[in-house]
């Protein structure tokens, strides 16, 4: 009873669509797409370009937490 089915879902769509028209939400979806797809380049761009931190002894993190589990065993 609280859950809508498949019918409510196909009314709402048709009065989004006679109210925006199908040509707006055309446009819409593709600068959402536009949007997202540069979304993703920036964050590959800056993966690219990230270093990991060292600490004074050139060690990173990670090296530095092997190195202390080690030394409790």
């Amino acid at each position: 009873m609280g859950a809508f089915s498949i019918w409510h879902w196909l009314v709402v769509l048709i009065i989004v669509m006679l109210v925006f028209g199908t040509k707006r939400l055309a446009s819409l979806g593709s600068d959402l797409g536009a949007a997202l797809r540069g979304f993703r380049e920036s964050m590959r761009s800056a993966d690219e370009g990230a270093q990991p931190a060292l600490d004074a002894n050139g060690r990173t993190a990670e090296t530095q937490a092997r190195d202390r589990s080690q030394s409790r065993t």
